[in-house]
Parts: C-alpha cells; structure tokens; sequence
C-alpha cells in the first residue's frame, strides 16, 4: 500500500470514538480478515496488518493525540510492519482484545476462588410469636468442608499433588495458527492437583453433608415473607471462597382474634343496640391484657375506633403499631311480643326527645 488511509478510516469509526468502540470495531475487523481464515487471500492479510497498524495506535492515548495533530508522519511509521513479524506476535501484543473470542487468558487456568451457594430454609410461626418475637432452634442440612481433611480432600498424612498433565495450570491450550482454545485439564479437571490418597469421610471432595444446628432470633414484628439473613451459614465456597448466606424466610400463621394490616392491628367489638343509642364501656383484647374502650353514644355499625401504641413493634425500633377496634351492632334475631310493643312505642318518640329520658325506657323494653 502506497499511500496509508486515515486510522479512523481503516477501522470505520468516527474521530470521537472511544476506546471501546475502537476496541470492538479492530476485532471485527481482525476476525473478519485473518489469514486463518482466509488462506492464501493476499489481500485480507493486507487489511488485517492495516487495521492492526491502525489499533495499535489509537489505542494509545498518547500515539493517538500525535496522530490526531500531526497524521502518519506524527507516529514516525509505528505499525504492525515495524515490530511485528507474525500473528502469534499479534496476539501476544492484543491478548486483551482476542481473549473473549478464543478462551484463553494470559493468567493461568487454575479456577478462582468461589463463594458458596446461599440456602433458604422457610419456617413456620404463629402469629403471637412473630407480634413479640422469639428463638427457635434450627437444624438445617448442608455441606460443611469436612473435619477430618479440612477441606483437602486427602487422607491424614497425605497432600494434593500437582497435576503433571498441566503443570498445575488446570488447563490445556491448543494453538491452531492464531487462534488458541483454552480447555480445563481432563485429569485434574481444572483443579490443578490430584488427590491420590482420598478422604475416607468425604470421599476426596472436601465437603460433606451435615446437619447444622442453629439458633435464630425472630425480631418482634416481622411479617408473612419477611427474610432474616444469616451470614456465612450457607453452602461452603470452591477453591478458598467464603461460605454463602442462609436466608430464613418467615411464614406467619393466621390468628384466631386479630388481623394484621402493616404493623397495625384489627379487632372486632360485637354491641347490642342499647349500647350503640346510650354508649357504653367494653373490653378489647390486646396482644398483652385486656382494656377498656369508651363506646361514644350514637356510635353506628362499622365504625373504627383507633387505640394508639397497641399494635405490633415496628422493626428496628420502640415504635407500635395502632389498635383497630371494628363495631359491629348487634340486631336481635327475635324478641318478645313485650319488646316488639315498646319498641313501636320508642319508634313513635319525636327524635327531639331527650335522649337521657328514653335510657329507662330501652332498659326496660330489653330486660325481658
């Protein structure tokens, strides 16, 4: 090529571009046109070291600000052609770029350490125990690391050995012209060690099954679905990771006097007529001992009467929820032929009438 095209050109990207647009159009460039995969295309090895040339100098700042003031004559010519004589030496130079594509990395194979997988145990309480919380005792099945190798997986007296297949890596790369694929070792299995002497108790795996016994405090107020998490006591991690987490997940049974709505709580309060026209004074239960409520005169069927502070705990803090106390007005089903004659006679009363005056007179009509 006589004359160079303009970088920007060479790799279809505007002047603006970033490094990551710049990065991602070069490998679609450098795949499209690798003399891999075009054997004996003169050509498409000639774009290939072009838009090589091209990446390596607007993905350095500094050669990239020399070329955007000064063009070609501002990087003196430092291109693929100066410094690179093959496509393994590509490679080496862009391993960043390619890794993705081809599997490999240039840090070795051996797995990283992993943290564990998180359990989920669901537990069942009753409704005053989630309003004033408790503890209860767990037994919960997982795996621990096992106590006789200590998560070695070999026998006492006796340590992994490196695996001589991979060296210890815990992989194996096969190179095909450029490209390489990393796979994990078939004979340790990527671990990059060999238990010879296995474990008798967890069979060389390092782990075994348990039943782990736990005590667990239920803060006053939780809900139906609340999770509590309790760190570290999940499954154990892979190659030194931590343990995960264990989430209790809380299921709260339904309650035979009160129903909850948020940290509140709902009560219904049955009166007779007489008590809704002249008022009266009832007990309520509460989540502790019973009160005393005030029923106001006139009080109609269906009102809510709200006891402040006598609800559930919020969580986290001295704050309660309320008390909601639902009247219901009791309507007789049958009366007596006394009362249904007073009560015609109380229906015929002007409303203007004193309300103290017709006490007597409900007392007697409801006392027979």
């Amino acid at each position: 090529m006589a004359d160079k095209r303009d970088y920007y050109e060479v790799l279809g990207v505007e002047r603006t571009a970033s490094g990551d647009e710049i990065k991602s159009a070069y490998r679609k460039l450098a795949l499209q046109y690798h003399p891999d995969r075009n054997p004996d295309n003169a050509e498409a090895e000639d774009k290939f070291k072009e838009a090589a040339e091209a990446y390596e100098v607007l993905s350095d700042a500094g050669k990239r600000t020399q070329y955007d003031h000064f063009g070609h004559a501002g990087v003196n010519g430092q291109g693929f052609g100066d410094h690179f004589h093959n496509a393994e030496d590509v490679y080496s130079r862009f391993q960043d770029v390619f890794g993705d594509f081809f599997g490999f990395s240039g840090v070795g194979g051996r797995k990283r350490p992993r943290s564990g997988a998180d359990l989920r145990y669901n537990l069942s309480i009753s409704f005053r125990d989630a309003a004033r919380g408790t503890e209860v005792d767990l037994t919960i099945p997982k795996k621990e690391v096992c106590s006789e190798c200590s998560g070695s997986g070999s026998a006492p007296g006796h340590f992994p050995e490196t695996c001589a297949h991979c060296r210890g890596q815990g992989q194996v790369t096969q190179t095909q012209g450029f490209f390489r694929i990393a796979a994990p070792c078939p004979v340790c299995r990527g671990q990059g060690t060999l238990i010879t002497h296995p474990c008798a108790k967890c069979r060389g795996y390092g782990i075994a099954q348990v039943n782990k016994n736990l005590k667990v405090r239920i803060p006053a107020g939780v809900d139906n679905g609340s999770r509590l998490r309790l760190r570290q006591e999940g499954e154990p991690g892979e190659n030194g990771g931590p343990h995960g987490d264990l989430y209790v997940v809380i299921y709260v049974d339904e309650d035979d006097v009160f129903t909850r709505r948020g940290q509140d709580l709902i009560v219904g309060a049955e009166i007779s007529i007489v008590q809704a026209i002249l008022g009266d004074k009832i007990t309520v239960p509460t989540l502790d001992e019973p009160v005393t409520l005030e029923i106001a005169k006139g009080i109609q069927s269906g009102k809510i009467l709200r006891m402040k502070g006598l609800g559930l705990p919020h969580l986290g803090s001295t704050q309660r929820g309320d008390l909601l106390v639902e009247v219901t007005v009791r309507i007789p089903t049958s009366v007596t032929k006394k009362q249904e004659e007073l009560l015609r006679q109380f229906e015929k009363l002007e409303e203007k009438r004193p309300l103290k005056k017709v006490k007597d007179f409900f007392k007697k009509a409801m006392g027979d």
